[in-house]
């Protein structure tokens, strides 16, 4: 789904690249024994290798290295059983070393894929270029003082994997779709928690245009951008700014820029540097890492079942659309809970509770679906009582509420509040009787043929019931009534 922009010298289209860079969920770091937790008070959890002090020996997480395996698998790529750690050389005041520990021409993972499903149904298929395993620098923060930046090596050490796309994507939906469906796939594996606010997922956009069928532009890239609405942002901005510089007769430079989200711009930030800039060569303290096959067949049968698999079961096993699937995926806790909740019940009406009241109830209270005050159990259990008459679906609203406010089963709501309904024929021709009673004259309008009046009818006598009367039935007495 090619995004196109309109310019004087005919049509351009966006040619994207991402990097993401994933923080590795490992108690330890990358290199060191110490703790990768986030959050802790500045510099309480930097070892000596992590401060670059002289003398002091990297030695491999093997969690780490299994995390980025799975990962590997999520992303349908080969996984290299040789690969090998080099040092990357630039200066930074959060890099003690002046060098990070990465992987450039040999890394664990290469030559993946991942599908996105976009919002008009159409299906992309996005490369993934490779995933190595790399340090992360620390935090220099500019905040706390009115001269002098601070420096923060919590972060220094703490293992990421960086997950490199193909020039694949054409739209700003398209790099959306992207990153939210590799966020759920780390997720389900469990090697990322993909918390960008908390910045354990950060994206670069390398971003260039061109006419349709032209060679590649030359790019810029955007660097960490953490959110998935300001990556979009970012790529339509840059975009755009390429298209104006060069209708305008200009050249696009390679070079590194930021996005400022509170204006939506990006800006420049330093000539981009290559592969030679950083003069990468294979780390001497570091032995290539060589996986066995046992290993990563152990691994292999470790993988839990990712998001793709997961929708095809839920549209072949509980009848639901691709749509209602994508919504119940795309988070891991979302999934598990639908299923407890549809487990012997009515799974598409289980499924437009929780995508409808249920999401918008824990919006407005600010809980994830783990905090529910309803428990899928009870879900289930309410819809049974809509199915099998007990309530209606106007009633379910207030069931639902109360158990919101209660934590209560739906069965003692309905009991102790008396909300069961009414179908009772009798019971609700009493009903009837007194609105057709208590309004001659809309009885007469609606015998000399305004037949909309119904509707005004259903209403008088759904009130006068407060609600409990059966729907279907009081349609049917009321209009035979009505028709006299």
């Amino acid at each position: 789904m090619s995004y196109i922009i309109k310019g004087e010298t005919g049509d351009w289209e966006i040619v994207v690249g991402l990097e993401v860079h994933c923080e590795v969920i490992s108690k330890a770091k990358l290199f060191s024994g110490a703790s990768a937790t986030f959050g802790g008070e500045a510099n309480t959890q930097v070892s000596f290798v992590d401060a670059g002090f002289p003398g002091m020996l990297p030695v491999i997480n093997h969690e780490c290295v299994e995390q980025a395996i799975k990962t590997g698998f999520g992303l349908n790529a080969t996984i290299n059983k040789k690969s090998i750690f080099a040092r990357k050389n630039y200066y930074y005041a959060d890099l003690p070393n002046g060098y990070q520990i990465s992987q450039s021409d040999h890394p664990i993972v290469s030559d993946g894929y991942i599908d996105v499903d976009l919002e008009n149904g159409e299906t992309r298929r996005i490369g993934i270029e490779r995933l190595h395993l790399e340090q992360d620098a620390g935090k220099l923060m500019h905040d706390q003082h009115p001269s002098k930046s601070f420096v923060d090596l919590n972060r220094a050490g703490v293992a990421l994997m960086e997950i490199v796309s193909r020039p694949d994507i054409r739209s700003p939906e398209e790099a959306g779709a992207y990153l939210r469906k590799l966020r759920s796939i780390v997720r389900y594996i469990g090697s990322c928690d993909g918390n960008m606010d908390e910045g354990s997922m950060r994206c670069d956009a390398n971003v260039s245009v061109r006419h349709p069928g032209e060679p590649f532009g030359t790019r810029a890239e955007i660097k960490n951008v953490n959110s998935i609405r300001f990556v979009m942002q970012a790529i339509e901005y840059e975009a755009k700014r390429q298209v104006e510089l060069l209708e305008e007769g200009g050249k696009v430079v390679q070079e590194t820029r930021k996005f400022d989200s509170t204006t939506g711009v990006t800006k420049t930030m330093r000539s981009k540097e290559t592969a030679v800039d950083y003069r990468y060569f294979y780390d001497p303290d570091l032995i290539p890492l060589r996986l066995t096959d046992e290993l990563i067949e152990r691994l292999h049968k470790e993988m839990p079942e990712l998001p793709d698999a997961m929708k095809k079961r839920f549209i072949e096993n509980y009848g639901l659309t691709a749509y209602d699937a994508d919504q119940l995926i795309m988070e891991k806790d979302i999934a598990t809970y639908f299923e407890k909740a549809a487990k012997g019940h009515d799974a598409k009406k289980v499924a437009n509770y929780i995508m409808g009241d249920l999401f918008g109830a824990l919006n407005k209270l600010g809980k994830s679906i783990n905090e529910s005050p309803v428990s899928p159990e009870n879900l289930g259990r309410m819809v049974d009582l809509i199915n099998d008459g007990t309530i209606s679906s106007r009633i379910a609203k207030d069931v639902f509420q109360f158990m919101i406010d209660e934590g209560k089963t739906p069965d003692e709501i309905v009991n102790e509040k008396g909300l069961k309904q009414v179908s009772d024929t009798s019971a609700i021709e009493k009903i009837i009787d007194e609105v057709i009673a208590n309004n001659p004259d809309k009885v007469a309008e609606f015998r000399s043929g305004k037949d909309k009046l119904l509707g005004w009818f259903v209403g008088q006598t759904m009130k006068a019931s407060q609600g409990k009367a059966n729907p279907a039935m009081l349609n049917e007495l009321l209009r035979k009534k009505l028709v006299g």
